[in-house]
This record gives C-alpha cells, structure tokens and sequence, in this order.
C-alpha cells in the first residue's frame, strides 16, 4: 500500500457569520484564521451560507449579495440598463 496519499484531517470550525453558527468538524480544508470555539483555538473556515441561514431550512427568504450581484451587474451594463430598454420601445 502507498504510503502518505491519504489527505491529512484536522478539527475545523466552519462559521456562518450571517447568522451566527458555528460547527466544529474534522476536515482537509485549513485557514490561517482562527477561532476561540469551546475554550479551545481552532482553524475557521467562513460559510456564506449554511442550514441556519438557507432558506429552505429556515422557512423564511432572505436577499443575500454577498457578492456584489447588484454592483457587478451595474457595471456590466453600466447601471443604466433599465432605460435604454426603455428607450428602444
């Protein structure tokens, strides 16, 4: 059998800051930032979105631009897309 293929798991805090929840699992994933979870300090991985802000666990909608949908768009179509579909009518 090979030897060192395996990857290599360690205990990781994954973090869903919009909501506030936090998990602690074993992963391959690492981070240079930590975090100070049950007394201990642990790598955090950041999660847009988790089972305590989706909502299909939650029940409610919530609009979520994390990434900056409306100011990519906005440049893509230099924020004026609305009038000119307007204008060609």
């Amino acid at each position: 059998m090979k030897t060192d293929i395996h990857p290599k798991y360690q205990d990781v805090v994954f973090w869903d800051p919009g909501a506030d929840y936090k998990v602690l699992t074993r992963s391959t994933l690492s981070s240079k930032e930590t975090i100070e979870f049950e007394g201990k300090t642990y790598p955090v991985v950041k999660m847009e979105i988790s089972s305590a802000s989706h909502p299909f666990f939650t029940g409610v909608e919530k609009f979520v631009d994390s990434a900056g949908r409306v100011e990519r768009f906005q440049s893509k179509f230099g924020g004026n897309y609305f009038d000119k579909k307007k204008k060609k009518k």
